[in-house]
């Protein structure tokens, strides 16, 4: 008799901080990476499946996205960790001031959500969809 199934893990990569797609919260996202194997007598053999996802700490909805954002959202956390960081109202010393930001940056100062449409209306702003009823 063989005993075979699978076997799910999720891996927590980085926790960054974004406007949230859904709610249009500031609010953390958990960055994970879940990859489920194939295991025979309970025993993980090979991978069958990997999913990158990221989840609003805030409303929680879960969104997936590509590897190649999960690995660049990795980098640019483990990149702020490693600098240091200044007291609120104070610049930061040995950094150049006014380089542009990478990726888009909402008026608050915050970056978009990776899986956000570009032409996505943003939170506070009225979209031309219609209203329930019409």
């Amino acid at each position: 008799m063989l005993i075979w199934g699978w076997r799910t893990r999720i891996y927590v990569l980085a926790m960054t901080t974004f406007l949230c797609g859904r709610c249009g919260n500031p609010a953390s996202h958990a960055v994970r990476k879940a990859v489920t194997k194939f295991t025979l007598f309970f025993i993980p053999l090979f991978p069958i499946s990997v999913k990158y996802t990221a989840q609003c700490t805030f409303c929680g909805i879960e969104n997936r996205i590509p590897k190649e954002d999960a690995v660049r959202l990795q980098a640019q956390e483990e990149q702020n960790q490693a600098q240091p960081q200044a007291a609120p109202g104070y610049p930061q010393q040995g950094l150049p001031q006014g380089l542009p930001q990478q990726g888009v940056q909402h008026p608050s100062g915050y970056p978009q959500h990776p899986s956000q449409p570009q032409g996505f209306p943003q939170p506070g702003q009225q979209g031309q969809f219609p209203q329930q009823g019409q």
